[in-house]
């Protein structure tokens, strides 16, 4: 049985401050794939409050996004029909100690989303700590890094470390 995790399409990332043209260049294989999945969806939401810029990660990342109830905090309009109140965390780090949990039942995850090279990444190896004979897939058509060297490098990092990169 397999669950595919969605990371962090929301707006902010795709058409947004931290937008990029390969993100917009996945939504269309993001689409096709979810119209044609049969088995379970997790969509996860970067989510942070007002006081991003003081965090840790907004010293390291100083671009205000995803603040919660804003609109570049959203899923992407394109994906919204696939999401329910169930199968979204919100998450307000890179990674989430929230999926393990979740995933128990699952043979197989299957990752997509962005930024390939940093929130896709540490979920991918959240889950692997937690199970390291899970079979963990990357669709890599599904996914797009903070640039293209960055996303090619965290597929690498990826396959080393025993995922399946599709």
């Amino acid at each position: 049985m397999r669950m595919t995790i969605v990371i962090d399409v929301q707006n902010d990332f795709v058409t947004g401050v931290l937008g990029s043209e390969q993100a917009q260049a996945i939504v269309p294989n993001l689409v096709k794939k979810l119209e044609n999945i049969d088995n379970e969806l997790i969509f996860t939401k970067d989510t942070h409050k007002e006081n991003y810029l003081e965090t840790v990660e907004g010293k390291f990342l100083p671009v205000e996004h995803c603040i919660k109830n804003t609109p570049g905090w959203e899923i992407i309009p394109e994906l919204q029909k696939f999401t329910k109140k169930e199968n979204v965390i919100e998450k307000n780090s890179f990674g989430t100690t929230r999926l393990p949990s979740l995933l128990k039942k699952y043979d197989e995850v299957e990752f997509c989303g962005l930024c390939t090279d940093i929130c896709v990444l540490s979920n991918v190896f959240v889950v692997k700590a937690f199970y390291p004979d899970k079979t963990i897939i990357i669709d890599s058509k599904c996914c797009a890094g903070s640039n293209e060297e960055s996303h090619q490098a965290a597929l690498l990092v990826m396959k080393n470390c025993g995922c399946v990169i599709n």
